[in-house]
């Protein structure tokens, strides 16, 4: 058997290796012959500072080790290795001092997409469409973040999403929208059985155990164990500096300092752990990526689904109109002087200059339509999944990464903290050719777009008349959404009230909510509504059951419905009591839960109308 010295002298490592990092030198007995390869890379990608103040063998050799443990993560879960993310880091950094434009040559325009709105003709169409593709379809969810930004001391996915009237968190709403689809994609193919929809889920460090405690505690929210896979999304390495120098953590010379990439990584987790290409084997056609905490999503997605399938696009952007230089990303074509074009998100402090600097001297302005004609990215993707999977193959599943540095002063020589590369999501078109056909479909944002990311605090300061964003402004978006959309299924819902509460103005709708088996589409609402129906503005009405009908219902109070997959329910009648009365919550009040603060209100359920039906069988309900 081979001496550790012997084994070191097979692998190249030579004198000049030995007087350039001598403290590492010294301890290469320790490591594996994978891991002086590591070694060697790293030296030669001028990393050998990182081994300064490594002590004599004999000495934290513990650490030695897990450093190296480190080192191999790193350069595993980054496409082309951490060679390949310093040269790229080193080329970003000089574009960065130097303040190169990454739009130089480029010239903005509209691209083409779909424009719909909701419940019309058109809009009817595409969802009948998008159910019907469902079944070829497969679901991504990002969740590799916390809830610190909101103010909630949990993982995301687990805050109220419309909790306070049907129990339900985010990931629950989800789980149950994606079986929903499931389910109708199934009848209206006619098949014999359902299809398993896929559904994964990004992880990080931080929500990787929770989010499976969360699902297992709750045996899936229905859905099988084998549908769902949580793919862990790894952190990248910090930089200290404009040669992109690998950052040692200021707690520990034996780690290298980390933070997280960015979602954009979900491209690559896809790809390389093999998920993309068992979904293909399985007859996936459509891969939807969308975010955590946005309770009005699948209220689109049926229909944005649908013109995918109808217009043939690789990638489809669900965008919401928005106003001119509204704190939003602009989908845009860009054109550049070569011939090359891509359709992409332009963040919104780029796209005014950009326009402005291209023959436009107005920038970004609102047209006839009182919006900016680039509609606003809500980062929520459909892709085709074999010209995807195809693109991804050629990369290694990595998309264009940024650096954002925070420099100490105007001179760029010195950072104020280290930094690290970034990806994002919707940045994947930016590696396309010009003949993939990107588009993108537009929806009103009451129906499709209600994220909740800001804690109370920062969503108070937002200047009157735009979105808060808020736990608070999420949930009430849902029973305005709902109102609206009963509204147009011919039911009297009342005007809302303007309410405050943490601070923030907001519209006091109905309380309406229902599972996603009651209405997953606006054809499926209108079906289960006749005759002249009218809701009070202070009344609350949850439906958690397929076969509800409501008809010729006089609601002013709290009614709950609930019922059974074999029970047909017809709901009529006057129904009046006291009803679940909203009680303002101070932020600041830490007597009460932290999930019900961050809202700013709770419901005093004094009076409710509450009706079970679980067994089979047709009834009637007439209060």
């Amino acid at each position: 058997m081979e001496s550790a010295t012997e084994g070191i002298s097979k692998l190249g490592i030579n004198g000049d290796f030995a007087s350039s990092v001598p403290n590492l030198h010294k301890n290469l007995s320790l490591l594996s012959p994978d891991q002086i390869e590591l070694a060697k890379m790293l030296v030669a990608m001028e990393q050998s500072h990182l081994f300064t103040n490594w002590p004599e063998p004999g000495v934290d050799d513990g650490e030695k080790k897990a450093f190296f443990d480190q080192v191999t993560r790193l350069n595993s879960s980054y496409p082309g290795g951490l060679a390949s993310y310093i040269k790229t880091a080193r080329g970003l950094l000089s574009d960065s001092k130097t303040g190169k434009n990454p739009f130089d040559g480029f010239t903005p325009s509209v691209p083409t997409g779909e424009n719909l709105s909701y419940g019309d003709e058109t809009f009817m169409k595409f969802e009948e469409a998008g159910v019907k593709e469902a079944q070829n379809a497969a679901f991504v969810l990002v969740a590799g973040g916390l809830g610190e930004r909101l103010g909630y001391n949990g993982i995301k996915v687990n805050t109220l999403c419309f909790k306070t009237t049907t129990g339900a968190c985010f990931l629950q709403h989800y789980i149950e929208n994606v079986l929903a689809l499931q389910e109708a994609s199934c009848k209206v193919t006619g098949g014999q059985s359902e299809r398993d929809i896929p559904f994964a889920i990004m992880t990080s460090d931080d929500t990787h155990a929770r989010t499976m405690q969360l699902l297992e505690s709750n045996k899936y929210f229905g859905m099988k164990p084998a549908q769902i896979k949580l793919l862990k999304q790894e952190k990248v390495a910090c930089l200290e500096d404009n040669d992109a120098r690998l950052a040692l953590d200021p707690q520990n010379k034996f780690r290298i300092q980390t933070k997280p990439h960015g979602h954009g990584d979900v491209h690559a987790l896809l790809y390389s752990s093999g998920v993309l290409e068992e979904w293909q084997r399985g007859g996936v056609r459509w891969v939807l990526f969308f975010q955590d905490t946005n309770g009005l999503l699948f209220k689109a997605i049926p229909a944005s689904l649908g013109v995918s399938a109808t217009k043939g696009y690789h990638v489809n952007s669900l965008a919401v109109p928005r106003k001119a230089k509204e704190a939003i990303g602009g989908i845009t074509k860009l054109t550049h002087t070569d011939g090359r074009s891509m359709v992409i998100n332009v963040e919104y402090n780029q796209l005014d200059p950009l326009l402005r600097a291209t023959g436009n001297p107005d920038g970004d302005v609102n047209c006839e339509t009182g919006y900016s004609p680039f509609p606003g990215n809500i980062n929520q993707l459909i892709m085709e999944l074999g010209p995807y999977f195809e693109e991804l193959k050629k990369t290694g599943g990595a998309i264009k990464e940024f650096v954002n540095p925070k420099y100490k002063d105007a001179s760029k020589t010195a950072f104020k903290s280290s930094t690290r590369l970034e990806c994002m999501m919707q940045d994947y078109p930016k590696t396309l050719p010009p003949s993939a056909r990107v588009g993108f479909t537009v929806m009103d944002a009451w129906v499709a777009y209600a994220p909740v990311k800001n804690n109370p605090e920062d969503a108070a300061k937002v200047p009157k008349g735009n979105p808060y964003h808020s736990a608070t402004s999420g949930e009430m978006a849902v029973y305005r959404a709902n109102s609206l959309i009963l509204r147009r299924a011919g039911v009297q819902v009342e005007d809302p009230v303007q309410q405050e509460f943490n601070g923030q103005e907001v519209e006091v709708w109905p309380r309406v909510v229902w599972k996603p088996k009651w209405g997953l589409t606006f054809a499926d609402v209108k079906k289960k509504v006749a005759g002249s129906s009218s809701i009070s503005q202070k009344s609350t009405l949850a439906l958690k059951g397929r076969n509800i009908f409501i008809e010729n219902l006089s609601l002013d109070g709290a009614l709950v419905v609930e019922s059974g997959d074999g029970a047909e329910v017809k709901v009529g009648g006057s129904v009046k009591n006291k009803g679940w009365a909203i009680e303002k919550v101070d932020y600041k009040d830490t007597s009460v839960p932290e999930e019900i603060r961050i809202r700013g209100f709770r419901f005093q359920k004094t009076e409710q109308l509450e009706k079970q039906y679980t067994e089979p069988g047709k009834f009637e309900l007439k209060a």
